[in-house]
């Protein structure tokens, strides 16, 4: 029998016993005092900046550079061929250009022939992180054909030879999506089809002895049209972050809830009857950012949250929440103590039996050991 599991929700540290007031700011700056600062504009060369955008998709800071992934806008014609922009910043001094790299797609007709847009056809880097100290790795999007390359840090030259982006990169530019090396190897959280149905926790790169891990495909019960906002390394584990539609609320309509789910660094996959190549070690659990009272109000929507800093000497993450769309319009920050989170994980779990039943409390006889 197959169960799938969604913990006990999270308590966060620090929460206001009532609504702060607006804060005055200490200060302001205007318009021509913001001009006195230096900032990017985009490439001198690029005429086609103010129709197109810049359309930055991921910005990764490595020591003292600034590396900025976007849709490519720097020829003088508009150019669907044209898709990748990898600007070096150096923020220290004045932001001026280092370098530019340019990744060019081959697959633009096969994608409006497929009925999309041109201007959906462009490659977006959606993929940018540091894979050692020595190599980046970078996914676009490709005109719909996710495709992955690795460069070389010092010159940005590419190393090897291209990798499939499917599962490690969503094919849109509009989906959310995180990646992480941990442990010599890459864990994503994305769409994994064109038809963005098939959201997917994924594991790969590992080389031989790790095996290409996953979470089950449509099975809401692990995800829910997730929307990834970040993952973190700490300890044995990788944690997820993310809002999705909750299951155990689906009375009430399409409700979002934010999460954090948590996989083994170790985790080898099942048996060949039981969850083969899936995740064995997965759980997740809410992130409740509430203001407490007779009448709860949540903050259920993630938009966005740190990497583990220090508070009160503690290891914590620190996030921003917004309201639901149909509810009143509202925000917060809200802070969680790493060992709290671990302290979550190893409580009560809950499972659902039915597509429509409550999420209940499972026996702790029948808690599988180890989860």
């Amino acid at each position: 029998m197959e169960l799938i599991f969604i913990v006990s929700l999270l308590s966060i540290a620090g929460i206001a016993m009532s609504f702060p007031k607006d804060l005055q700011p200490i200060t302001t700056v205007g318009l021509e005092d913001s001009q006195l600062f230096p900032s990017f504009q985009g490439l001198v060369s690029d005429n086609d900046t103010q129709t197109l955008g810049l359309d930055f998709q991921r910005m990764i800071r490595i020591n003292y550079m600034l590396y900025v992934a976007a849709r490519s806008a720097n020829q003088l014609s508009f150019n669907y061929h044209n898709t990748f922009t990898e600007t070096v910043v150096d923020f220290v001094n004045q932001p001026f250009i280092s370098e530019t790299l340019t990744w060019m797609s081959t697959d633009v007709e096969k994608c409006t022939m497929r009925g999309k847009n041109t201007d959906e056809c462009y490659n977006y880097i959606k993929v940018l992180v540091l894979r050692n100290d020595e190599t980046l790795f970078a996914c676009g999007t490709n005109a719909f054909n996710p495709t992955c390359r690795n460069y070389r840090l010092s010159s940005l030259e590419q190393v090897g030879v291209e990798l499939v982006g499917q599962a490690r990169c969503p094919f849109e530019s509009h989906q959310a999506n995180v990646g992480i090396f941990a442990g010599g190897q890459f864990y994503s959280a994305t769409m994994s089809d064109f038809q963005a149905s098939d959201a997917v926790i994924y594991r790969s790169l590992g080389g031989e002895g790790s095996p290409v891990l996953r979470s089950i495909k449509y099975d809401s019960k692990w995800l829910r049209e997730p929307q990834f906002v970040h993952a973190i390394e700490y300890g044995s584990y990788v944690y997820i972050f993310f809002s999705e539609i909750a299951v155990e609320s689906m009375a009430l309509g399409k409700v979002m809830y934010s999460r954090v789910a948590r996989v083994c660094k170790n985790d080898s996959g099942g048996s060949a009857r039981v969850l083969e190549r899936y995740w064995t070690s997965f759980l997740k659990a809410r992130l409740n950012c509430s203001v407490p009272g007779e009448s709860i109000f949540y903050f259920d929507v993630l938009q966005s949250i740190s990497n583990v800093i220090q508070i009160n000497q503690r290891p914590a993450v620190v996030g921003v929440f917004t309201t639901q769309k149909n509810s009143i319009p509202g925000s917060a920050v809200c802070g969680f103590y790493m060992d709290e989170i671990e302290r979550v994980f190893r409580g009560r779990f809950k499972e659902q039996k039915g597509t429509d039943s409550a999420w209940s409390a499972v026996p702790e006889e029948q808690v599988p050991k180890p989860r």
